[in-house]
């Protein structure tokens, strides 16, 4: 059977894919980081969970699974959404995976807020996950609502910082395993109380970096592209956002 003509000009999905190299990093990260810490909680057995479950509070682990399987609709929607070649050939695909990011988002935080006083780890954690829990849905309400004023630019720089607040859990595991190799000595006995409280200030440190640290990059990015379009001039207007165009609530 043979294969269907190719629209000439076009270059296949795959190579389009890899000429947005930061997209495809990020997708693959995602796949990655899926595929390891999502399986121990589809089972929906809290024996197998990775995070300590509190036992005076039995809500504690559905809320945990909720945000997690929420979370993971965030990062595979976030991963779409900054992929400007879907966003250009697609608007239509681009809005409705957008209103399922903002969704999941603004369903999952407050899982985080409730579960955030009560991690293991001490105030650091508490504090760190509670703003977290804060910030996320407030960058992307920001996000969205520039979207509906047509303010494009800066719903794009909205979302950017929303996107790097949701990838805090991915860098969380690369800056845990750095801070306890830095806050933990080799000799102190595993499980005894110095060695819990090291760990505990490791952990607490790595909450705070997971999204400080992106949010202080995705700062750097927007104020980069602000310079780099004032150089150049404003960019070409899409059909999808000149001014007389259908509003989002009425398209797809």
């Amino acid at each position: 059977m043979s294969s269907p003509p190719r629209v000439p000009g076009r270059p296949p999905l795959a190579r389009r894919l890899l000429s947005r190299p930061g997209v495809a990093a990020l997708a693959v990260l995602t796949s990655v980081f899926l595929a390891v810490a999502l399986p121990p909680y589809l089972t929906l057995d809290p024996g197998r969970s990775r995070s300590s479950i509190p036992a005076d509070f039995p809500a504690y682990y559905p809320l945990l699974v909720t945000h997690i399987l929420l979370g993971a609709v965030v990062l595979v929607t976030a991963c779409l959404q900054v992929w400007p070649w879907l966003r250009r050939r697609h608007p239509r695909m681009h809005r409705w995976v957008g209103r399922g990011y903002v969704a999941s988002v603004l369903a999952a935080s407050p899982c985080v807020l409730v579960i955030a006083p009560m991690g293991s780890f001490g105030p650091n954690e508490h504090v760190a996950l509670t703003l977290l829990g804060l910030l996320w849905p407030a960058t992307t309400i920001a996000g969205y609502r520039m979207a509906r004023r047509r303010r494009f630019a800066e719903h794009r720089e909205w979302m950017i910082r929303s996107v790097a607040l949701s990838f805090s859990i991915v860098t969380n595991r690369a800056w845990g395993v750095l801070c306890v190799a830095v806050f933990v000595p080799d000799s102190l006995p595993v499980g005894g109380v110095e060695w819990r409280a090291a760990l505990a200030q490791a952990m607490g440190v790595a909450f705070w970096l997971c999204w400080v640290v992106n949010l202080l990059v995705a700062e750097w990015w927007i104020q980069r592209r602000r310079r780099r379009r004032s150089a150049d001039g404003p960019p070409p207007v899409l059909a999808s956002e000149r001014v007389g165009a259908a509003p989002l609530t009425r398209r797809g």
